[in-house]
């Protein structure tokens, strides 16, 4: 992952977008050679000489000012996900950042973190690493994501699931949907950590090997959801419609925890008390055969 290029791309991506009507430009003169908005309006929008921003939008946005970037942001429309985006962009060449990038996150969590997942009872829960690995789910959350679980060695990987596996597409009914969400939450953790030995690994894989995942990729979308809804069809309770909540961890940088809760009175609730009794069941089963197997020895 080029950081220049991750620069170009993302800016020239984003301005692609825009009509020249819908910020108030004239369409008049030379016949258009590129869709959206051309640098030299991205740069009046923003108020910057055209010769600077070509510059910017070539990789050179190390230097520049944060009134820029906003100013970048403003002419381009960007969300508050992408504005952090740009931003990371831009710093991710400081020595401050690099250094931040080569530092990985744990691939374990703290006991006490532990204690407070297995403390929600009836509300699936798990967490993430910004490279989608599950590296720890309470007992409803590994049921919830049982497929991802069957034969695994270790932390199971939302992204390699999602678009190498052909289970995921019967597990998340709108699988559309999650591929781009997964792919555009890579996107900006590449952005806040470039050096990520992990994540470019990942992203060279899924690239190689899905087709889906190297479109998506080349759309340079990013997306930061602090909530929202998944439907699921689970292979043992069938349809879960849940709402989830994504927590950022401050003692755990990267590591993000995301719980799932069903509305009371609904099939999805019934279903979740379901799954819940199925998975105490699981694990009964799990501590007597452990018994028998220490009574034989």
């Amino acid at each position: 992952m080029d950081h220049r290029s991750q620069i170009q791309e993302f800016l020239a991506t984003r301005r692609a977008r825009i009509s020249p009507q819908s910020v108030g430009l004239p369409v008049t003169g030379r016949k258009r050679r590129v869709p959206g908005l051309r640098r030299e309006e991205v740069a009046a929008l923003a108020g910057l000489s055209v010769d600077y921003y070509i510059r910017l939008e070539r990789g050179a946005l190390t230097n520049a000012s944060d009134s820029v970037l906003q100013a970048i942001a403003r002419a381009l429309r960007l969300d508050a996900a992408e504005q952090a985006h740009l931003i990371d962009l831009a710093r991710a060449d400081q020595p401050s950042a690099a250094s931040r990038s080569r530092r990985t996150s744990p691939a374990v969590i703290a006991p006490q973190l532990q204690m407070v997942l297995d403390a929600l009872v009836g509300v699936p829960a798990l967490v993430r690493s910004p490279t989608l690995d599950m590296i720890a789910t309470n007992s409803l959350g590994r049921a919830l994501y049982s497929v991802l679980h069957i034969g695994a060695r270790k932390a199971p990987s939302l992204a390699r699931f999602t678009f190498l596996d052909p289970h995921a597409r019967q597990f998340w009914c709108d699988w559309d949907e999650v591929a781009d969400d997964l792919t555009a939450q890579l996107r900006a953790a590449a952005g806040a950590n470039p050096l990520d030995r992990a994540l470019i690994d990942l992203v060279g894989e899924l690239s190689t090997r899905s087709d889906t995942f190297r479109e998506l990729w080349a759309r340079h979308d990013v997306r930061a959801h602090g909530r929202g809804t998944k439907r699921f069809q689970h292979p043992v309770v069938g349809a879960l419609e849940l709402r989830y909540d994504l927590l950022h961890l401050a003692a755990e940088p990267g590591l993000t925890m995301i719980t799932y809760t069903a509305e009371p009175g609904t099939t999805s609730h019934d279903n979740l008390s379901l799954l819940a009794s199925w998975a105490a069941s699981q694990e009964s089963d799990i501590d007597q055969n452990q018994s028998a197997s220490s009574g034989q020895d």
